[in-house]
């Protein structure tokens, strides 16, 4: 709080107070009263209002000061009421009460906000968990009854089936408290069902898949692991190369303080230009611009759940020569969120 500032917020007082001083003091001149006694008056006067100034702006400092920087520190600024002391001058009662009446109403705002889109969440889980049946379905129908067209069938319901499960988990990275479970996971066993998972797709795109090194615990959700690395195996199959041998390799490297999970294709690679954007949400880049329809938010998702998760995922890659995404699972004694 400037101590200018609030001299000039009370000039019309200050200027109010030498009007009347000129007026008094032209009065006891107009008396002939003793100059001794008018330089008393007037030291007694100019003390009183330098006292009522100085009193009133260092009451006010502490408590606007705290509010200033109490606000300036907290990320969440609408707490910043929960730090302050009630003052006991008028005008911070009012704006100390008037503060709690908005931050009232605006908790009851988000309360309802929030329950309305918890609903909302629980509404698409529960319509994607409902929907899935008749999903794998079909599937088992087109498996019993196998003809020229149940081939492309079965690839778009399994399209289907993907997109469908990227909302769940879309829905399920900003419920960090339900539906996961940390604990330590086999990443060969995991990766298994994820090359399982993909298995049509992987021969139909004539891509070599490589496994080797993968015989390690770490701490994760292994069904959340599934989808993220189901993510990244898609966007190797949907970006491979054209021609020559496709590659696509899954391996672990294991050090003392963590276990990268590596997997590395030998596809069309990404431009330099788009590597810092490839985890921002929707962003579909210049592959997904001339090669398929991406709605780029497979690998924002992937990100978003190993943040959750407390993984950290990077990606490396040279256009037209490889993609290369690292997990790395850290080493503790102990997990907490």
């Amino acid at each position: 709080m400037s101590f200018l500032k609030y001299l000039k917020d009370k000039l019309f007082v200050i200027l109010t107070f030498l009007f009347s001083y000129i007026v008094i003091l032209l009065m006891l001149i107009a008396f002939k009263i003793d100059y001794s006694l008018i330089i008393a008056i007037t030291i007694v006067l100019f003390l009183m209002i330098l006292i009522i100034i100085l009193e009133g702006y260092f009451r006010k400092r502490s408590f606007y000061n705290t509010l200033i920087n109490n606000t300036n520190k907290l990320d969440k600024k609408y707490l910043v009421l929960e730090t302050l002391y009630k003052p006991d001058f008028y005008e911070g009662k009012i704006a100390y009460d008037t503060l709690y009446d908005i931050n009232k109403s605006m908790t009851e705002n988000v309360k309802k906000h929030n329950d309305q889109l918890t609903d909302f969440k629980e509404y698409i889980e529960m319509w994607i968990h409902e929907i899935k049946v008749p999903i794998a379905s079909l599937v088992l129908q087109i498996h019993n009854n196998k003809d020229k067209k149940s081939k492309d069938i079965l690839k778009k319901i399994n399209k289907i089936d993907e997109l469908t499960e990227q909302i769940l988990y879309y829905v399920r990275t900003e419920s960090i408290e339900k539906d996961y479970l940390i604990k330590d996971a086999n990443l060969n066993k995991i990766v298994g069902e994820v090359a399982l998972k993909n298995k049509d797709y992987l021969l139909e795109n004539k891509i070599n898949f490589v496994c080797d090194n993968l015989n390690y615990d770490v701490l994760t959700d292994s069904k959340w692991l599934v989808f993220i690395l189901n993510q990244i195996v898609n966007n190797s199959i949907k970006y491979k190369k054209e021609k020559g041998d496709a590659i696509l390799k899954i391996y672990a490297e294991n050090n003392k303080k963590s276990v990268k999970l590596i997997i590395e294709d030998n596809g069309i690679g990404i431009i330099e230009s788009d590597l810092p954007r490839v985890f921002d949400k929707s962003f579909t880049g210049y592959n997904g611009r001339i090669r398929h329809k991406s709605t780029g938010m497979g690998l924002f998702i992937a990100k978003s759940l190993c943040d959750r998760l407390g993984h950290k995922i990077e990606i490396e890659s040279k256009q037209n020569e490889y993609t290369k995404v690292i997990i790395t699972f850290s080493k503790n004694d102990y997990y907490c969120v």
